[in-house]
This record gives structure tokens, C-alpha cells and sequence, in this order.
């Protein structure tokens, strides 16, 4: 059995949904998920990270997890009690979904230093372990849905900086191939898209999947700051916007890291527009 956590995110819910759908028995946990949240006969139960108690339950009996890192939470995080309940219940096997700002940020508490204590606990753990450190994700136009909708409008900081953000359905599907295969023990995989895109070219993508042309508007640093602070730290706001703004080679590296788990090149923002127009419709 799979026990997925964060599995009401964009890589979680997805990754449940993959799992499920090769006919393993998955169990979805996250604060609070409901049966709306999973596939039919998927089972669900409401666990809280930072609340090591809660997890027993969901652990009992598991082979394998996929963890998340926290995210805004991460901080709040023990990780080897996670871990610890983890094995008690039966799990020899964790993915771990961190950042790459590991491995480009080691000197931010916000991005690298946080993630790599989760790492560090994770190798440590005694368990065989895989790593996934994903760059920004596509999903993060979701910001834009409202703007988009009522105004086909999009506005972001750093018009023509470009990173190649990666699709959450390629982290999920890699994380399914670490969770259900051999070979990737011990293995760290950095996650990009195929190519780098900046914001205003992933606006023009929403627009084409739109069929109708979505304006965009450059933000100073300042106005996206006073935006992100409405629901992010500000430590996080700043290294969040010193990376849109000046990347460094390594974060705007195109990593080979799907293609060679999966098989094929990872999907473009443009791709991931056209799957999830809906939202902004």
C-alpha cells in the first residue's frame, strides 16, 4: 500500500490519481481531504504533518510514501518523527517532493536550508529513498485565473525572465515510477519543463488556448511584492522574487531527469495551458 501526502496539492492529487489508475491501493492523507478530493475506492484520511499522532493510523500497513516537504509549512516540520512513524508502520520505501533550491539556494532559510534538513532526515532515514527537486511549477499561473476570467488580463514581475517551470503531472508521474519501480534508490532528480518560458510567453499560451488574447501587464518588484505578501512570508516573497528576477544558470538549467525516468521529454507550459483552460475560462 501507497500512502501519498499533500495529496490535495497539484503533484499530490494527480499522483493519486496515477497510482490509482495502475490498479494499486493507494491511501490519500491531507488535512482536509475529503471523498471529493480522490477517485472512487481510492481511501482518504485526514492527517496533518506537523502532527505526528495523526499519521500512525495512516502509515499502518504501508510500503511505500510519498512525502511532501510542507511547503509554506515545512518549517513546522520534524521530519524524523515522520519518518520514524513511518517505518513503524511497515514503510521501507519514501519519495521525498523537495525543491531545487536545495541544490541553487543553500544559504536561504526560506528555500534551500529548510528542504535540505527534510533531505537529510530522509537519507538518514534507513529506508531507500529518492529525492525529486522540481523547479517552479507551471501550476503557479493558477494565480492569474481570476485576473484572466473577469479581465483577460495576467500580471507578474521579470516580463522576459525566463525558467523552464515543469508540469505537476510530470512530477507525479516520476514519483509514481520511483514509488512502484527499482533503480531509482538513492537517486536525486532534478524536475524542469522542456524549455525556458518567461511570464509574459506563458501569458500568450493562455491566450492561444483561450482562442482570445490575454493582455499582460508587467508588475514593478515592489507592486508583486505587496501582492505575494497577502499570502506568503515575507522571507519567502523576497528569495521567491530574487529568483524570477535573477536565476541563476543552474535554475534555469533544463534538466534531462524526466526524459530518462519517463521515457519522453516533459510537457510544455503551453501544454499544460491547453489541459487546464478551465480555470480560466
Amino acid at each position: 500500500m501507497f500512502v501519498v501526502t499533500g495529496a490535495t496539492g497539484n503533484v499530490g492529487r494527480s499522483l493519486v490519481q496515477t497510482l490509482a489508475a495502475t490498479g494499486v491501493r493507494v491511501t490519500a492523507t491531507s488535512r482536509g481531504i475529503s471523498a471529493a478530493d480522490v477517485p472512487q475506492h481510492v481511501e482518504y484520511r485526514r492527517a496533518d504533518l506537523v502532527d505526528t499522532e495523526s499519521l500512525r493510523p495512516v502509515f499502518d500497513g504501508a510500503d511505500a510514501l510519498f512525502l511532501q516537504n510542507g511547503g509554506p509549512s515545512a518549517h513546522l516540520l520534524n521530519p524524523q518523527d515522520i519518518l520514524d512513524v513511518a517505518k513503524a508502520g511497515g514503510v521501507g520505501r519514501v519519495v521525498l517532493l523537495s525543491s531545487q533550491g536545495v541544490a541553487t539556494r543553500p544559504g536561504s532559510a526560506s528555500h534551500g536550508d529548510t528542504a535540505r534538513s527534510i533531505e537529510d532526515a530522509v537519507r538518514q532515514s534507513g529506508m531507500a529513498w529518492t529525492i525529486l527537486r522540481p523547479g517552479g511549477f507551471s501550476s503557479n499561473a493558477y494565480a492569474w485565473a481570476e485576473s484572466v476570467r473577469t479581465r483577460r488580463t495576467a500580471a507578474a514581475p521579470f516580463a522576459d525572465v525566463g525558467l523552464p517551470t515543469i508540469d505537476p503531472d510530470d512530477i507525479a508521474e516520476v514519483a509514481a515510477a520511483a514509488l512502484r519501480e527499482d533503480g531509482h534508490t538513492g537517486r536525486i532528480y532534478e524536475l524542469t519543463g522542456p524549455a525556458l518560458s518567461t511570464p509574459r510567453q506563458r501569458a500568450v499560451a493562455i491566450g492561444d488556448a483561450l482562442g482570445e488574447p490575454v493582455r499582460f501587464v508587467e508588475q514593478t518588484r515592489d507592486e508583486a511584492r505587496a501582492e505575494m505578501l497577502r499570502f506568503m512570508p515575507e522571507p519567502v516573497v523576497e528569495a521567491t522574487l530574487t529568483i524570477l528576477g535573477e536565476p541563476t544558470p543552474a535554475e534555469q538549467r533544463i534538466s534531462p531527469d524526466v526524459q530518462q525516468v519517463l521515457g519522453r521529454a516533459p510537457r510544455s507550459f503551453a501544454d499544460w495551458a491547453r489541459r487546464h483552460i478551465a480555470a480560466f475560462r
